[in-house]
């Protein structure tokens, strides 16, 4: 007698499904404006993120520099630059992380709602 094949069961799927791939040729003009648009979209929620970035943590060490009394300030007798870098950044990272995922699914989604009018329009 032969055994079931076994599955594997890992939980619930993680990501949405894959949206349906609606034929849109790039070639023609409507999908140069389509894709455009997305990528426009794409790379300034990538810009914006990018800023955020920079400003929130790459100025830490300009601000340190500038004001050195800061740097040897202890709240709870922890170095405030190690509290900042080595606690309170990763919090601010995963944050940073989720505003970007957010907004990139949401002009995906958008850009997906726009070819599902397109493609029911007669």
């Amino acid at each position: 007698m032969t055994e079931p094949q076994r599955v594997r069961v890992t939980g619930p799927p993680r990501r949405r499904p894959a949206v349906r791939r609606v034929d849109i040729d790039e070639d023609t003009h409507l999908g140069e404006i389509y894709l455009g648009s997305l990528m426009r979209a794409q790379l300034s929620i990538a810009v914006r993120t990018l800023a955020l970035l920079v400003v929130g943590v790459g100025s830490l060490p300009l601000l340190f520099w500038l004001l050195p009394g800061l740097a040897r300030t202890a709240p709870f007798g922890v170095p405030l630059p190690w509290l900042l870098l080595g606690v309170l950044v990763y919090p601010f990272l995963f944050l940073l992380g989720r505003f970007y995922l957010r907004g990139a699914e949401r002009n995906e989604d958008s850009y997906a709602d726009l070819l599902k009018s397109d493609d029911e329009a007669p």
